[in-house]
């Protein structure tokens, strides 16, 4: 398909339109370069192009004049096609969720109509748009149903050239792939209005609802990510507060693949727009902490079976829509903050989910899997119970902080067939619902999962002391001779800085981003900061990402800290997350072990950070290391290495410790170690 698209188009007169606009930050970002060298460009080069619009502080450029200038300076070969058109979708008058929407309509027409678009493409532009509108009409009504999300999309003459350049980079990439780069950048520019579902944890609960799920609703829908991790559904349902929100959930899913798709714009709770129907499977990531999500207007509401929530429980409003929208044997998986599980205003209604058995799984998450970060999230798993099947006699409690998102899967797959589950100490374990009726119906998984052994039992600890034993006397012999000053009074070689080096082709830099096609691990800051291995998970994106191979260094670029990594062997092959930076350096020009010993000075660091607010950030390409020979450069390197292998382990040395003294502190306390 992607072949026929891109084949040659009749020319077309462009509508008179303004160039899109880009701010110093793109056109640093499109010429590899930092921010201050587009601000010392400004001052030095007089035909630098004028500023079009913006502000003072913060002005911005017409993009054809800045790739052209880029271009005439010899800093550019061209713009790459995906960042023209983000920039087209960036630039657009009406913002850049109206532009996704248009561009995804277009796209959508691209994937579903492939010869049409190509006659349609043949038109000028002002006649283009005439005629795109039936057809897009067609292909929305066919996908969406009617009344759909994206019901009366106005498509403008002037929209015409970004359509185009949508349609270009669907023959490039693939539509949908199109679609997920432009909306990924579209998120990236805007992290804080969306609270995204990470994908990893979409797949999860996506496992969780079963393998035969056909039909599936999302009442909160977001971004669509949850629906879009449901594999084999026949049709899908969305709804979302946000009409932006149900438009582009709508498109994305439409282009994901070839189940049709009902997408409402509507809070979900005061209007259900798919009131009185039932689904195999619910999946939803709700907001949280809510006072106003309908308790006054919605007291005799016939959602509320097991009991009406208090204006500070949103989330078991959320649970009781859910189950109200499943078939008899239907499963539901929630995303809930922890407090849901405790709260003495939430306890009756936790009571009887539990008593009619309608509530079958609480997971506890570890920090970090899901917005906001710094918080244990719950899953919670309800199935809506047959009239006269006797409820199951227990709970599965499982802490997903100590397993992995698999043997989470295996203990609810093992527990929905045989009613039990092998019992893990600390991590799994089928409860009485008896037990929970107290007067607390505390539902926390880590309050009723016996803990595990202490460290692992005496034997365990044995091995961890001998450990430290070991670690300790190697770190007393790797501990640096004492300092001395260098001999002579031999001026200071000239220094060259990363983005000259990296111009020169001695070393080549990328941005990490945690994104990419495949399955690679990720690695990522806070890996880098602790010197372990790669614990991340790579998100979708269109592109091939770049490995880390053994002598490439790791820079984080957001913390104080100085910090720089040479990959090994054992870190090879992962993928650089957001945050960090790539360096490989030419071996036959940079000694890695020079390079990142050069580049954890405190002093360069200060010199090439910047101070944001709440973070500093810093611009790797002003990092300066002196200009020497590689022989000599590798004799620092030996240096550097040297004193990375003794940090490496203290650092272990501190871990082994903390793991010894907390078991040791368990052990005591229960009974397992003896205090002799």
């Amino acid at each position: 398909m992607s072949e026929e698209i891109g084949a040659p188009q009749a020319p077309h007169t462009p509508a008179a339109t303004a160039p899109a606009e880009v701010t110093a930050a793109d056109v640093a970002r499109l010429a590899g370069v930092g921010r201050a060298a587009v601000s010392n460009w400004r001052r030095r080069h007089a035909d630098f192009p004028k500023p079009v619009g913006g502000t003072e502080t913060s002005p911005s450029f017409a993009l054809p004049e800045v790739e052209q200038w880029l271009r005439a300076q010899g800093k550019l070969a061209e713009v790459p096609l995906r960042e023209r058109v983000w920039q087209q979708i960036a630039a657009h008058p009406g913002g850049a969720v109206t532009a996704l929407v248009k561009a995804g309509g277009a796209l959508l027409v691209v994937r579903e109509r492939p010869a049409e678009w190509l006659k349609l493409a043949a038109a000028p532009d002002e006649h283009m748009a005439d005629l795109l509108r039936p057809v897009l009409d067609e292909v929305l009504r066919a996908r969406l149903g009617a009344g759909h999300a994206l019901d009366e999309v106005p498509l403008p003459p002037a929209t015409v050239p970004l359509l185009r350049a949508a349609a270009e980079l669907a023959a490039e990439l693939g539509a949908r792939e199109a679609f997920e780069f432009l909306l990924g950048r579209h998120l990236d520019a805007n992290p804080r209005q969306y609270t995204l579902t990470p994908d990893g944890l979409a797949s999860l609960m996506a496992a969780l609802a079963g393998p035969a799920v056909r039909t599936v609703l999302d009442p909160a829908c977001g971004t669509g990510t949850l629906l879009r991790a449901v594999p084999g559904a026949t049709v899908l349902y969305a709804q979302d507060s946000a009409p932006e929100l149900a438009a582009l959930t709508a498109l994305r899913l439409a282009l994901g693949g070839p189940a049709p798709v009902r997408a409402a714009a509507a809070d979900s709770l005061r209007v259900d727009a798919f009131a009185g129907e039932t689904f195999d499977a619910v999946l939803c990531h709700p907001p949280f902490n809510e006072r106003n999500w309908g308790h006054e207007e919605l007291a005799y509401d016939p959602r509320w079976e097991y009991g009406f929530p208090a204006r500070t429980e949103s989330e078991l409003a959320w649970v009781q829509h859910c189950l109200a929208h499943l078939r008899e044997g239907g499963t539901a998986v929630l995303l809930m903050p922890p407090a849901v599980a405790a709260r003495r205003s939430g306890r009756r209604i936790r009571a009887d989910l539990l008593r009619r058995g309608a509530l079958r799984a609480v997971v506890g998450l570890p920090a970090g899997a899901a917005p906001p970060y710094g918080i244990p999230l719950h899953l919670w798993v309800l199935r809506r119970p047959a009239p006269q099947a006797a409820p199951p006699s227990g709970l599965l409690l499982v802490d997903g902080s100590a397993a992995e998102y698999g043997a989470v899967e295996a203990a609810w797959a093992a527990y929905d067939r045989t009613g039990t589950v092998e019992e893990v100490p600390g991590t799994t374990r089928v409860v009485p619902v008896v037990e929970l009726l107290d007067d607390d119906v505390d539902l926390t998984p880590a309050r009723h999962l016996p803990p595990p052994a202490a460290g692992g039992g005496p034997a365990e600890l044995t091995a961890v002391r001998e450990h430290l034993t070991e670690t300790l006397g190697r770190a007393a012999r790797l501990t640096p001779p004492p300092a001395a000053p260098p001999a002579g009074t031999a001026a200071r070689p000239p220094l060259t800085t990363i983005g000259e080096l990296a111009r020169a082709g001695a070393l080549e830099l990328h941005t990490g981003t945690g994104a990419g096609a495949g399955s690679a691990p990720v690695l990522t800051e806070q890996d880098v900061y602790a010197g372990t291995g790669p614990s991340g998970t790579l998100a979708a994106g269109p592109d091939e990402p770049v490995l880390t191979a053994p002598g490439d260094v790791l820079v984080p670029v957001v913390g104080a800290a100085s910090v720089a990594r040479v990959v090994s062997a054992d870190t090879a092959g992962a993928v650089p997350g957001r945050g960090l930076v790539l360096l490989r350096p030419d071996p036959a020009a940079l000694d890695p072990w020079f390079l990142a010993g050069f580049l954890r000075g405190t002093a360069g660091t200060r010199r090439a950070s910047s101070h944001a607010s709440t973070a500093t950030r810093l611009d790797v390409r002003r990092l300066r290391l002196p200009r020497q020979p590689l022989a000599e450069q590798r004799g620092y390197g030996a240096r550097f290495r040297a004193l990375a292998e003794f940090e490496d382990a203290l650092r272990l040395a501190g871990r082994l410790g903390e793991q010894l003294v907390q078991g040791l502190y368990d052990g005591l306390s229960d009974g397992t170690v003896a205090p002799d």
